[in-house]
């Protein structure tokens, strides 16, 4: 989105930070950019591998045809890894589009895609969230996966969302949630407040990028106002369904 389209003098969070509207993503560009080397990385540490159980369920959710052709895309996945695992459980025909914002993140997922299957059939799209650079109704599903919590404005991306998508298209977003789990909602707080920005700085060298991320979860929208926030762009049968105790949601809805 240009910045001339930003609201003068407005505010937004950036973590825990106030900060004004039109800055926010370039500097959720650079917390992205001084970490994509180890981002994937960091993921099986943070998570203890659970990342992976989420996003097989998550890719499980879309079941792509095997015959038909498909496109999908996925935004704010630079890295590839829910368009890798879609690709291979897609069809000849399938054709999974990775749309994001962060170059560095893309490169990382360039890089990945010459070794692993079916990569040929992904495509790397620098490509911002509130701004899509595609036409009207060209996707039969997008996905977005730990990523539209960094986006400045959330309305404008689950718009965009709706407008690139085919009618009866589907919408998946697996992100952070509010734990409904008592005791495991003081654990993992704990941990993500300690551990988190610890193992950043460790393995990826940046302590406060991993401290931001836990703070842009805490800021997140619970579950119920989320899926609202949802059904208010327009798309509809919005829900959601958790997973671990509530530590993660996979969002789901339609453009009917």
């Amino acid at each position: 989105m240009p910045e001339d389209d930003l609201s003068a003098g407005e505010e937004t969070h950036f973590g825990y930070a106030r900060v004004p509207l039109a800055e926010k993503q370039t500097l959720v560009n650079s917390v992205f950019g001084n970490v994509a080397g180890r981002y994937d990385l960091m993921n099986d540490l943070m998570s203890g591998g659970m990342h992976r159980l989420w996003k097989r369920t998550f890719v499980g959710m879309i079941r792509p045809s095997r015959h038909l052709a498909f496109r999908h895309l996925d935004v704010a996945g630079g890295t590839g890894d829910i368009a890798f695992r879609l690709a291979v459980a897609g069809g000849p025909r399938t054709e999974v589009t990775v749309a994001d914002i962060s170059e560095e993140m893309l490169r990382v997922g360039r890089e990945r895609a010459a070794h692993m299957p079916r990569g040929e059939r992904v495509n790397f799209v620098t490509g911002n969230a509130e701004d899509l650079p595609f036409p009207d109704t060209s996707f039969d599903c997008y996905t977005i996966a730990f990523g539209i919590r960094n986006v400045p404005r959330i309305d404008r991306a689950l718009a965009e969302a709706r407008r690139v998508l085919k009618h009866g298209g589907r919408f998946l977003c697996l992100e952070f949630s509010d734990v409904d789990v008592p005791l495991l909602d003081r654990l993992y707080e704990a941990y993500s407040f300690t551990a988190i920005p610890a193992l950043g700085k460790v393995i990826a060298g940046d302590g406060d990028a991993y401290r931001y991320l836990v703070e842009s979860i805490r800021r997140f929208p619970h579950a119920d106002r989320f899926r609202d926030m949802i059904a208010a762009a327009g798309l509809q049968r919005a829900g959601y369904q958790r997973l671990s105790g509530g530590i993660v949601a996979i969002h789901s809805a339609w453009k009917l």
